[in-house]
């Protein structure tokens, strides 16, 4: 699960002339701008006015993810990139807004398994009613409502033609955004499974995905925990993974086309290729301890593989006292490179079929 920082949504949602909602949403960012900061996520304010989303107007159905519109397309992006949502709303007849619901019935996946909070709006039932009506919208699409709220009497909150809620209400506000950043985290590995450039892993609940930058604390773990059996069995520590800092591997994930494979969260293994003139190299396959000879290195290498289309070869190598790898590549048809053997390593290497 990578580790970038959560981006939170905070969405007001009136587009009426002199409405209460942009004063609320300015008081909501600047309430949470110290919170936000402590829980390490950014906060991107967005009047749904600002977007001019007309009524629904696609001609597919949202789940195809197919916009004709530039209007919609941007609205997807904006989505997309959440982690998580603050509806700021008020309450129009009993019910949401109108422009709200519009503006989620344009989108299918893009909201899936991601928290959204309520901060509502209005007199007798300061919004609450809204937020009941829109959570029946938004559960179905996939949207994961929070049990903590704000809601806000106007009667109450206004002082002198000015809102000014207090501090229980800031309190409320704190507590919601602490809530909606855990849940978020926890609802991420379900959002990584859903994306298109995921596929199905070869344990049940597991899955694959390019690795990035943001998943260089993940995968420096990992090198140091399968790295140190390596060092113990040719009796070296001159292995860089196991000295790597999640800087240097940072670096690296940007370099190489690096695959990590996932399940809760957790990264259970990892290979990364490069290609050089006719030659792919393949290096860093890994499984955590405890999967070993489930036939996970062996799903990794063939994914590793796959990507040698127009090379010549492919070309590995290992510790010459790592009889585990060994076996494993030399069952893969790869036969050791006796003209480029280094003192403690074994370069392997096998052709790619035509």
């Amino acid at each position: 699960m990578s580790t970038k920082r959560p981006r939170v949504l905070v969405l007001v949602c009136s587009t009426r002339p002199g409405a209460l909602g942009p004063a609320v949403g300015t008081w909501l960012t600047e309430t949470l701008a110290p919170s936000a900061l402590t829980l390490d996520v950014d906060l991107a304010p967005l009047a749904l006015g600002d977007l001019q989303l007309p009524f629904l107007d696609e001609e597919e159905h949202p789940s195809t993810g197919v916009y004709h519109h530039e209007h919609t397309r941007r609205w997807s992006a904006i989505v997309d990139e959440a982690d998580g949502f603050v509806v700021v709303t008020p309450e129009y007849n009993y019910g949401m807004p109108a422009t709200l619901k519009n503006a989620l019935d344009y989108l299918g996946p893009e909201w899936a398994w991601k928290p959204v909070g309520f901060v509502s709006y209005g007199h007798t039932s300061a919004g609450t009613r809204a937020v009941q009506h829109a959570k029946q919208v938004m559960t179905t699409l996939r949207l994961v409502p929070l049990g903590s709220t704000v809601a806000i009497r106007i009667a109450d909150a206004m002082r002198e033609g000015r809102l000014q809620p207090g501090t229980h209400l800031e309190a409320a506000a704190e507590t919601l955004l602490a809530e909606l950043v855990r849940v978020a985290h926890a609802l991420a590995p379900l959002r990584e499974r859903g994306r298109v450039n995921a596929v199905a892993g070869p344990v049940a609940g597991s899955y694959a995905r390019r690795l990035a930058p943001d998943d260089a604390p993940e995968v420096t773990v990992l090198q140091r925990c399968c790295w140190t059996e390596e060092a113990v069995a040719n009796n070296t520590l001159a292995i860089p993974a196991l000295h790597e800092s999640p800087h240097q591997v940072r670096a690296w994930l940007a370099d190489w086309q690096a695959t990590g494979l996932w399940r809760d969260g957790r990264l259970l293994g990892m290979v990364r290729t490069r290609r050089s003139g006719e030659d792919l190299h393949v290096g860093r396959l890994a499984v955590v301890p405890d999967l070993r000879g489930r036939g996970l290195g062996r799903w990794l290498l063939r994914m590793a593989e796959s990507a040698g289309q127009g090379c010549r070869r492919i070309v590995l190598s290992t510790g010459a006292a790592s009889s585990r790898n060994l076996a494993l590549y030399e069952s893969q048809g790869y036969a050791p490179l006796r003209e480029e053997a280094d003192d403690g390593v074994v370069h392997l290497a096998k052709a790619v079929p035509a």
